[in-house]
C-alpha cells in the first residue's frame, strides 16, 4: 500500500510538473502585431549599439526568460539625458526620459528576439532615478517607462516593478531601467 502511495504522489508531481503553467497560450500571444502599434504612436526603433565602457552583454536569456541590462534615456543623436530629477529636471522631464528609456529596451527587445510578438509578458521592471534626497516621486518617473510598455503590450506589458532614487547613475543619466521578459521558445 505504501508503495502505491508513494507512485501515485510521484506521478501526480510529474504530471504537475509538465503541465503548461502559463496562462498564456504560446500560438497566438496577440492579435495585432507590436510592431505596426509602436509605429502607430510614432516611435522609431534605431538598432541599439553595443554596451560601451563595460564588459556585459545588452541581454542574457535563462529558460523563457530574457533580463535585459540597465539602459539609460539616450536619445536618436546619441546624446542622453542627464542631471538630477529634483534640482536638474522636473518630474514630468524624468518621465520623459523614463519614456525614452523604454523606447531604448523595446529596440534592445527587437534585436534579440527578432519579432516583439515574441514577448509573452513584461515580468520584472527596476527603475533607478537619479534624484536629490529631498525628491519622493520616483513612482511617477517611473510610470514614464510602465505607461508605454502597457501602452503597446497591454495586460502583457503590466509588470511588476521597483522605483528608487539614486545618488548618482553612471554618465549622470536621469533614469536607468533594467527588465525581465518572459518570451516563447
Amino acid at each position: 500500500m505504501k508503495n502505491l502511495i508513494l507512485i501515485l504522489v510521484t506521478l501526480l508531481f510529474v504530471s504537475c510538473e509538465t503541465k503548461n503553467t502559463s496562462s498564456v497560450p504560446k500560438e497566438a500571444l496577440y492579435d495585432y502585431k507590436v510592431e505596426e502599434k509602436i509605429e502607430k504612436l510614432g516611435i522609431e526603433l534605431k538598432t541599439p549599439k553595443a554596451p560601451s565602457g563595460a564588459n556585459i552583454v545588452r541581454a542574457v536569456r535563462s529558460g523563457n526568460l530574457l533580463f535585459l541590462s540597465g539602459k539609460g534615456p539616450t536619445k536618436p543623436d546619441g546624446e542622453n539625458i542627464t542631471g538630477k530629477v529634483g534640482v536638474d529636471l522636473d518630474t514630468q522631464a524624468g518621465y520623459d526620459a523614463a519614456r525614452l528609456v523604454a523606447i531604448n529596451q523595446l529596440a534592445v527587445l527587437k534585436a534579440e528576439l527578432g519579432d516583439l510578438n515574441k514577448v509573452v509578458r513584461f515580468v520584472k521592471v527596476f527603475g533607478m532615478v537619479n534624484a536629490t534626497p529631498e525628491f519622493t516621486d520616483h513612482s511617477k518617473v517611473v510610470n514614464g517607462f510602465s505607461d508605454l510598455i502597457i501602452e503597446v503590450f497591454g495586460e502583457r506589458g503590466k509588470h511588476a516593478r521597483a522605483a528608487v532614487g539614486m545618488v548618482s547613475l553612471p554618465g549622470n543619466i536621469a533614469v536607468e531601467v533594467d527588465v525581465v521578459v518572459e518570451i516563447q521558445d
